[in-house]
Parts: structure tokens; C-alpha cells; sequence
């Protein structure tokens, strides 16, 4: 029974157009998870990326992936993510028992997070796990130009906020035979908490991405600092 690792990488986007493409770090942003996926090939059987482009389809080759092509029926705006995954298993048509979902807009993650991710989902017996984040921020609705917070009190410190958290989407493992029910996240998904800079990168906009860019840089000038200092 295979592990694989899913890309789903379509061409259509309206906010940042034809973003799975753009360069990021000198390589198209999908290239960033399919390099991912290969260096974790311990856990990895094989990478697919399901898509509609012919662009992306020869860059995904041209990376070390293999390609499903996605058909137009999966491939609109309002299309879940869940029925591309479905299709690329019941395409490949091999014995897969888990899915690790690696979506293109979140390029950049921690090094060590997938095999810890991996490993938390087996010791668990999980059927699916996720990544998450925490949020200590003052967090609140508008109704008719009023405000009323939603998980504090007008006054309360910020430190003593019981903070919430988001799916920031870096990694998401699933057994294979819930994908096929159209289920990504479980009732009993194990939420994984990841507090890291790299949390915080989905790119939807330019902005998003020039901030992509600025970590990268960043991490790489610590890197090259470090090597000297070790060289020294």
C-alpha cells in the first residue's frame, strides 16, 4: 500500500494570474512543494500533480512529478480540492492507503514538518491530521457598523486572550479511503500545531508573494551567515 503526495495545481486564478507558475526563490511556485515531497521520499511513494494546464503540467514533469491530467469538470472556481484527490486515485488505479495533500500556495514549510506530521498520524492511528496554527489576536464581528468581539472582552489584556487557531494549510495527511468518500479533514482529524513564520505564507496576491520572497532571502542569508561562522 502506497503513500503519495498531491499537488493539486490548476490553471485558472483570478487574483494573481497563473500564480502555480510565477517564480518564487527562482523556481515556479509549484516547484517548491514537489521538491518538498521528493526529499521526504522515506515517507513519499510518488508525487502526482493533478492539473489543467499544459504549463504546469511540463514544469510538474520537469521537477520529478508525475501528472493527472484534471478534467474541465474539476477544474472550475467553486470546485472542492477533494474531488481533484479523488480523481487522482481513482485515476493511478494502484493501492494507496494515505494522501498527503500539499498545496501549491503554501510553498514554503519546515524542513522536519512532514515526518513529524507523519509519524504523530501513525503513533495516533489517526484516519487524518492537519496543521494548525495559533492566533492571539482580538478577534470580533461587524453587525450593522457595530462591533462586538468574539473571543474577548472590551478591555481585556491582549496576553490574556485565549487565543484561537487556524488551518494555515501547510499539511494535510488523510487515508486514502476517506478521500474516495469526499472527506479531506475527519471528524476525528488530529489538529497539528505549527507556530512557525512559515504559517503564515499563502499566497493569493502579489503581496503575498513578494512576502514569500522576503523569507526566503532571509532564510537564505542566515544560512550562508551560519555556514561561516561553522567554517570559522
Amino acid at each position: 500500500m502506497k503513500t503519495i503526495a498531491i499537488i493539486p495545481a490548476r490553471g485558472g486564478s483570478k487574483r494573481l494570474l497563473n500564480k502555480n507558475i510565477l517564480s518564487l526563490g527562482g523556481i515556479p511556485l509549484i516547484a517548491h512543494s514537489i521538491r518538498y515531497a521528493l526529499e521526504n521520499s522515506n515517507i513519499v511513494d510518488e508525487v502526482h500533480v493533478s492539473t489543467d494546464n499544459e504549463i504546469i503540467k511540463k514544469i510538474a514533469l520537469q521537477y520529478g512529478a508525475k501528472v493527472i491530467n484534471r478534467p474541465e469538470n474539476l477544474s472550475g472556481d467553486f470546485e472542492p480540492t477533494v474531488s481533484a484527490l479523488k480523481h487522482v486515485i481513482e485515476s493511478i488505479k494502484e493501492d494507496v492507503e494515505h494522501v498527503i495533500l500539499l498545496q501549491p500556495t503554501n510553498p514554503l514549510r519546515p524542513q522536519s514538518l512532514l515526518k513529524e506530521a507523519f509519524e504523530v498520524y501513525q503513533k495516533g492511528n489517526y484516519d487524518s491530521l492537519f496543521t494548525v496554527s495559533k492566533n492571539h489576536k482580538k478577534l470580533g464581528k461587524i453587525v450593522e457598523n457595530k462591533f462586538y468581539p468574539f473571543n474577548y472582552a472590551i478591555g481585556q489584556r491582549s496576553q490574556d486572550v485565549e487565543p484561537l487557531f487556524f488551518e494555515n494549510g501547510l499539511i494535510y495527511i488523510t487515508k486514502a479511503s476517506l478521500i474516495l468518500e469526499a472527506i479531506i479533514i475527519s471528524e476525528n482529524a488530529f489538529p497539528l500545531e505549527v507556530n512557525h513564520i512559515f504559517a503564515n505564507v499563502d499566497v493569493d496576491t502579489q503581496e503575498d508573494l513578494e512576502y514569500a520572497e522576503y523569507l526566503i532571502e532571509k532564510s537564505s542569508h542566515a544560512a550562508a551567515a551560519l555556514g561561516k561562522i561553522r567554517s570559522t
